[in-house]
């Protein structure tokens, strides 16, 4: 089986220049942000772009796509407008996602601004229930986070919460980030198989679609979100060798979120490949 690396790459230039970019750097899959991250303006799609990428892709044997959606929206938000925003967005990039041929489309669940985590939750499925309205299409993963300020969706019951409550949930999956795990208290550094096994208690490992694959700027539990290369931070260069050869993670589309450029990524993925390859 084919391990799929890639990074989070712009689309600014079209879906084939992405692909092409991603080959440049090693990759075999990637994600995109569906529109602007910190607005609502989505590019218009070009079919002919698209149909070009998906071939270009095929041919050189690629995985599954990652949208993410903007950071501005919030299904769990007080303001009704706010999740009204959230709904109306989601569900026009998941039949935009449908049409560039991504499988994945990936958000964080939101923050619940005070009000409480069940209240949160509620309003996160209220939401779902108005766009998972077909038990066909594009999967959303929801995103585990690292716990900031009101953040939902830091520890695995909070996710299992939302699966449970979703009609569709086929329509359901989890992307997980290494940064936010170990921010959030799951000690993936020195107890990988113990937190693996525990999602799997929780969640099934089978709702796992996808990682984001960051190293962390502070240490366990923290509660922050602070990206930063592999290796040069809290989790070593030892945790990403563990990693990319665990049998329940190799088969996931692994993605690069660290901060840099190509020629980062680039280094980072061939680390990521050699590690897989030399035992």
């Amino acid at each position: 089986m084919s391990l799929y690396l890639g990074a989070h790459l712009p689309i600014s230039k079209g879906y084939q220049a992405a692909v092409r970019m991603a080959l440049e750097i090693g990759g075999n899959t990637f994600q995109f942000f569906t529109r602007n991250p910190r607005g609502s303006r989505a590019r218009a799609l070009n079919l002919k772009d698209i149909e070009q990428a998906a071939e270009l892709a095929r041919r050189n044997d690629f995985g599954p796509l990652v949208g993410h959606a903007p950071y501005t929206i919030n299904l769990a938000a007080v303001a009704e407008n706010t999740r009204a925003f959230a709904v109306m967005v989601l569900k026009e990039d998941l039949e935009r996602l449908k049409t560039v041929g991504a499988s994945y489309l990936a958000v964080h669940p939101g923050n619940h601004g005070g009000q409480g985590i069940e209240k949160g939750i509620d309003n996160i499925l209220q939401c779902l229930d108005l766009i998972l309205t077909e038990p066909e299409g594009v999967t959303l993963l929801l995103e585990g986070m690292a716990g900031e300020g009101t953040e939902i969706g830091f520890r695995f019951e909070q996710l299992k919460e939302i699966y449970d409550g979703v009609k569709h949930q086929q329509r359901l999956g989890v992307i997980l980030d290494t940064c936010h795990l170990y921010g959030a208290g799951y000690d993936i550094r020195d107890h990988l198989d113990a937190v693996l096994e525990e999602f799997d208690r929780i969640m099934g490992l089978d709702q796992l679609k996808a990682l984001h694959v960051n190293d962390t700027k502070y240490p366990l539990a923290s509660k922050r979100d602070r990206h930063t290369n592999l290796g040069e931070g809290f989790l070593g260069v030892d945790f990403f060798v563990q990693l990319v050869r665990h049998p329940e993670i190799s088969q996931l589309p692994l993605i690069l979120e660290t901060p840099g450029d190509l020629a980062t990524y680039e280094k980072e993925i061939a680390f990521l490949r050699a590690a897989a390859t030399t035992q």
